[in-house]
């Protein structure tokens, strides 16, 4: 894996989930890892309000000063600097659309002299997003905002409690076209295992198993 992994994509996606997960993936597996929450356009979903659970696994987090309190103020710690000389792997978890975008984009030219990979997550059952066009769409503006072109796809289609196996195939193939119009590898699925066993799902290609540690502040 590259030094810096990029997490973006549109509201709602299941990025920081997604962001939580591969970060407790990556340290149970022997590396050393590191969180930068660049998200400032959402105060309800944030990577830094899991600094407790991340710290059980030895992962460092690198966030607002404003994280698991009650103000949401749009701005980064100086200390989103480090990322460029921590050890390991670092996980950058991005603001949704190319509002989020635009904070990764401070960062850029030394990002891309450090090597990165960034991977659009998409969620077919979000609107704005239920087409593959639409899906296209919203990553070019993320890139264009972040002036960090994507290297891959990661299909996180869900309904929340609601998932089930064929949400899930539903949306391999929503992402399998979503990265043929991209001109991107589709490089894993999420599933959620506590909903959904693995052997239910009839997909080709890396099955990645989450759990579901980022829930609504609201029972849908």
């Amino acid at each position: 894996m590259k030094k810096i992994i990029i997490i973006y994509g549109h509201y709602g996606c299941g990025k920081t989930n997604l962001s939580l997960n591969l970060a407790i993936d990556l340290a149970q597996k022997g590396d050393k890892v590191t969180i930068a929450d660049m998200d400032v356009v959402n105060p309800y979903f944030r990577s830094g309000d899991y600094t407790d659970l991340l710290k059980e696994y030895g992962i460092d987090v690198i966030a607002s000063d404003f994280s698991h309190s009650n103000l949401d103020l749009p701005s980064l710690p100086a200390t989103m600097y480090s990322i460029f000389v921590r050890e390991g792997i670092v996980i950058i978890d991005v603001g949704g659309d190319d509002a989020g975008a635009y904070a990764l984009g401070r960062f850029s030219s030394k990002i891309k002299e450090a090597g990165y990979d960034a991977y659009y997550v998409v969620n077919g059952k979000r609107t704005l997003t239920t087409t593959p066009s639409e899906a296209a769409e919203i990553l070019r503006e993320i890139e264009n905002a972040s002036s960090l072109p994507a290297t891959g796809v990661i299909n996180n289609t869900h309904l929340q409690k609601y998932t089930n196996a064929d949400v899930i195939e539903e949306g391999i193939c929503f992402a399998q076209e979503t990265a043929k119009l991209l001109s991107l590898p589709l490089v894993a699925t999420t599933y959620p295992e506590e909903y959904i066993e693995k052997s239910k799902i009839k997909a080709e290609g890396k099955l990645f198993p989450v759990k579901v540690l980022v829930k609504p502040p609201f029972d849908l």
